[in-house]
């Protein structure tokens, strides 16, 4: 097997699943734009992206294991109820070299105080944030979200 595979030896690692329109793509994508290595084609494509996982396939119906699920890639592109979040070191060089390889970003990079960040969405819709970590290591956090005080 594989050294590059995400199968431990004991314990666990942890490993996202995208259900994707088109796995090409998708996996051009993860690779290209976002520098991850192919580790397996398809069936399923599985990218290493920095210290994780991506494995990615086509939706589809209930199997015997999830008999009541059915997987399809995000419908709406104004609600989420998860989303990638991939920590950089220099928020500025992903966002110039990404959108140079057609990373498309919602906004620039925007300083929030404990981290500069934004997002952006991958082929089929996921949305992903792009944050550096910056006021957080001199201990000043993000202002608690609207109405939870």
């Amino acid at each position: 097997m594989p050294d590059d595979l995400p199968a431990p030896e004991s314990g666990l690692l942890l490993t996202h699943f995208l259900t994707v329109s088109d796995v090409p793509r998708s996996r051009a994508f993860y690779s290209d734009v976002l520098g991850g290595e192919v580790v397996l084609e398809e069936n399923p494509c599985i990218v290493r992206l920095a210290n994780s996982w991506l494995i990615m396939n086509p939706g589809g119906g209930p199997t015997p294991d999830k008999p009541d699920v059915t997987l399809h890639p995000p419908t709406d592109p104004t609600t989420a109820t998860s989303f990638l979040n991939i920590r950089v070191a220099d928020i500025d060089r992903c966002y110039r070299e990404w959108s140079a390889k057609g990373a498309e970003f919602l906004t620039p990079p925007i300083d929030r105080k404990a981290e500069i960040r934004c997002y952006m969405r991958d082929p089929d819709g996921y949305l992903i944030e792009v944050g550096q970590a910056t006021g957080m290591l001199r201990g000043l956090f993000a202002d608690p979200p609207a109405g939870s005080r």
